[in-house]
């Protein structure tokens, strides 16, 4: 099997994927990011600066260019919600692929496949539906803001909030999964609590996976978010859920 030139981090949304992009940026790993997030081609545009008019072809070599970030791979996190339309815009380019992966290696060479996921989907649920009600997704190390996307505003506990998070987040999961077994996939499998745990073991891991030297990294530069608010509202849900 040749070295990859390209990855695909396959996740959902507060899985970690944040973090471990970070770590793979910061060892030279391309520079991986949601370059495709929407399901639409205006926000893949606008996302990567280009113009309104810009052909998808163009789209998937911008893109590819600035998930290289000047080395040897292309990086890409790809959220479960945002891989559908994906994989319909590859095919359309590709249209002698006969499957996803095909379409995929057509167009970024040799690809490998990380799947990181989470396994307690409850805390996966609330700190989604804290992220949507405060604004605030991710600090930096030291503290400060890394991604706000609205106002501060008090979190609430919402019951039916986290039940439709939680049933989503199980959804992703069994799409991602079916996914891979219908294109004959075996992901390299991470997992958030080990990654949590151990950033740089997961990243070496991840390294070694793709054929890229082991590198030493500082701290990771991502702060964990959850505290006891989180906690609590995991609590009340199971027992209200009882």
């Amino acid at each position: 099997m040749p070295p990859p030139t390209a990855y695909i981090l396959c996740t959902s949304p507060r899985s970690g994927s944040t973090l471990l992009c970070g770590l793979l940026r910061d060892s030279g790993a391309g520079h991986p990011k949601s370059y495709f997030h929407r399901p639409s081609l205006a926000d893949w545009r606008s996302g990567l600066d280009l113009d309104p008019n810009t052909p998808r072809s163009d789209i998937f070599a911008e893109a590819t260019r600035q998930g290289r970030a000047n080395t040897d791979i292309f990086g890409l996190r790809l959220q479960r919600h945002s891989a559908p339309f994906f994989f319909d815009q590859l095919r359309g380019m590709h249209t002698a692929a006969q499957t996803d992966a095909q379409a995929v290696t057509a167009q970024f060479g040799p690809t490998r496949y990380l799947y990181l996921h989470r396994t307690d989907k409850l805390a996966q649920a609330v700190s989604l539906v804290r992220a949507n009600q405060s604004g605030l997704w991710h600090r930096n190390a030291d503290g400060s803001e890394l991604e706000r996307t609205a106002p501060p505003q008090t979190p609430t506990y919402d019951h039916d909030a986290i039940a439709t998070e939680l049933a989503m987040a199980k959804t992703y999961d069994t799409e991602w999964e079916a996914w891979f077994t219908r294109e004959g996939i075996t992901p390299l499998r991470l997992d958030y609590d080990r990654l949590a745990a151990d950033p740089h073991a997961t990243l070496a891991r991840v390294l070694s996976h793709l054929h890229l030297p082991a590198v030493t990294l500082p701290a990771p530069a991502v702060a964990k978010l959850a505290d006891d608010i989180n906690a609590d509202w995991i609590a009340r849900f199971k027992a209200d859920t009882k």
